[in-house]
């Protein structure tokens, strides 16, 4: 409890310093855009390594050996889409948000608010899974498994990550990302040497005795334990890989972070220090995940949490010495912390995207936003000149309209009610495995955000209508598929296991929900009555592919 607390006051001390700074947008959503490569890499490892991975993921490995690796494959190739797709056009072409980059040439209220809205979704579920794994771990490290203690954890962390966002904004929560990275990555090296040195080296002798305490045999080294026994399950892993992999370019707290540093340059380079990070993670995740299993054994691990979610404080308790020692009750402490504080600093950066999604896009954009006169870029014009611009401006509804200070405020309330929400909704999810709620985040996200944006940068026919059913279209269904899932009834692990009315056989939405995302953005664009615009799409390539006018 000591660790846990000193994590909390470090990081409340550097909410409430730089809390101080001013109230400018700029510096809430964006942090200034004064962050290195280097810094916004290891925050952007620390907000994509959330509970998911360091509990979640893990916890699958323990339980379902080859088929929760396959799991890890999937949120580490997703960046190699970020990096050649999405990194450096966002950070060109948006300002604060996803919406941004669809309002630049797609200048339409209803847009916004569409953008925005999907935005709050995939961040309030993802939200749902920290929390989550913050009232396992809690409740793990009282000794309990009731579901008073879980409860208890789950509000104290809303109400925390309330603060954070509320005082401190997006410099706070860098940060916060920043020193959870590190607490992170150190800690799964620490675990990783220690399990290593416990078998001398040996990585073929931890995975035969990992199968020897599966459970499952030599089973648990193969694929089909979880996903391969029937065409369903194999259906669902595909999937559920196909969201993984498309999905982390169109989470809205990935997105925004490419905004934080002043060049796309320094975006591609931020990318490229993630993704050795998180891949140097996923593989210690993996060791993590065969030892849990193997010095604890796959049964023991599912008694403690059903959905395996503290394999990884189990291991460090046995690593350290045993249930009783000094040293498994430090390092068990020890990785409870970090795992905490991994919590606390992912669910800091998804409310403050989902209250910019809510401030900026809905509220200022959408709803209060009033039309102002912009010029338009000539085709073939030099930005910057005269003869760049149009002769006759055109009017066009934009959030600058509202006040930056007002605008701020309203950012700061609405992540208020967001917390409430998610605290409510965690409280009827706390048996499902943190990583598969992270993985319906990751098939929205896929379905409603990325298609609309693939789209806007590099389809020169797309129209307000095809962005408005592009997000609908693939949101809509993702959400409509999940509620008749197996993951909300017909099983007993379901979020209301005493009652069946499924009637869609996945687990995961992608393989319908995404195309179907692609096919209405297609869809309402060649049936829109007006044609795109020419000069905006140009003023969007543009600025895109040069920065020339980015923010």
């Amino acid at each position: 409890m000591v660790l846990f607390a000193v994590i909390v006051l470090v990081t409340l001390g550097i909410t409430l310093w730089v809390g101080r700074r001013g109230d400018a947008a700029e510096d809430f959503y964006a942090g200034g855009r004064g962050f290195t490569p280097l810094q916004n890499g290891f925050a952007l490892s620390g907000d994509y390594l959330s509970a998911a991975s360091f509990l979640g993921v893990a916890g699958l490995i323990a339980l379902y050996g080859y088929d929760g690796v396959l799991y890890s494959i999937g949120f580490l190739v997703a960046w190699l889409v970020v990096l050649m797709l999405v990194a450096e056009l966002v950070r060109n072409a948006g300002r604060y948000t996803l919406a941004d980059v669809l309002a630049l040439r797609l200048r339409r209220r209803k847009v916004r608010a569409a953008a925005g809205g999907a935005s709050v979704v995939v961040t309030l579920l993802y939200l749902v899974a920290q929390m989550v794994g913050a009232g396992s771990l809690v409740a793990l490290l009282l000794g309990t498994n009731s579901s008073g203690a879980r409860t208890w954890a789950i509000i104290a962390v809303g109400a925390l990550m309330i603060v954070y966002v509320t005082v401190g904004g997006m410099k706070a929560t860098t940060w916060i990302q920043i020193v959870k990275a590190f607490l992170l990555i150190a800690g799964s090296v620490l675990l990783t040497v220690l399990l290593v040195a416990r078998f001398h080296g040996d990585l073929f002798a931890l995975m035969r005795q990992a199968a020897q305490h599966s459970g499952a045999g030599h089973r648990y080294l193969e694929p089909g334990l979880k996903y391969g026994a029937t065409f369903t399950s194999r259906l669902d892993f595909f999937s559920l890989g196909l969201a993984l992999v498309l999905g982390t370019a169109g989470l809205p707290h990935i997105l925004s972070r490419f905004y934080t540093v002043p060049t796309a340059r320094a975006a591609r380079r931020s990318t490229m220090w993630a993704i050795g990070l998180v891949g140097g993670f996923y593989l210690m995740a993996i060791v993590l995940g065969l030892g849990a299993t193997a010095l604890i054994g796959s049964a023991e691990v599912r008694h403690a949490n059903s959905a395996g979610n503290t394999a990884v404080p189990l291991l460090a308790l046995v690593l350290g010495g045993g249930n009783g020692s000094t040293g498994g009750v430090v390092l068990f402490a020890l990785i409870s912390a970090i795992a905490f504080a991994t919590i606390l600093a992912v669910v800091a950066g998804l409310t403050l995207a989902s209250s910019a999604a809510f401030a900026h896009d809905i509220w200022a954009g959408a709803w209060r936003g009033r039309p102002r006169r912009r010029p338009l870029l000539r085709r073939g014009a030099v930005p910057g000149t005269r003869s760049a611009e149009a002769p006759a401006a055109e009017e066009s509804a934009d959030a600058d309209a509202v006040s930056e200070r007002e605008e701020v405020r309203v950012a700061r309330i609405s992540a208020v009610g967001i917390g409430a929400a998610a605290i409510a909704i965690s409280l009827f999810a706390q048996q499902l495995n943190v990583a598969f709620l992270v993985g319906l985040a990751f098939a929205v996200a896929a379905s409603a955000n990325l298609p609309v944006l693939l789209y806007s940068l590099f389809w020169s026919r797309f129209t307000a209508r095809g962005a408005v059913w592009s997000v609908y279209g693939g949101l809509v269904p993702a959400i409509v598929l999940v509620f008749f899932s197996p993951v909300v009834s017909g099983t007993k692990v379901a979020l209301f296991p005493g009652i069946d009315f499924h009637w869609f056989p996945l687990e995961n939405p992608g393989i319908v929900s995404i195309p179907l995302g692609f096919l209405a953005g297609w869809l309402g664009t060649v049936t829109s009555p007006e044609p795109a615009d020419a000069d905006r799409f140009a003023e969007l390539e543009v600025r895109a592919l040069t920065g020339a006018g980015a923010a």
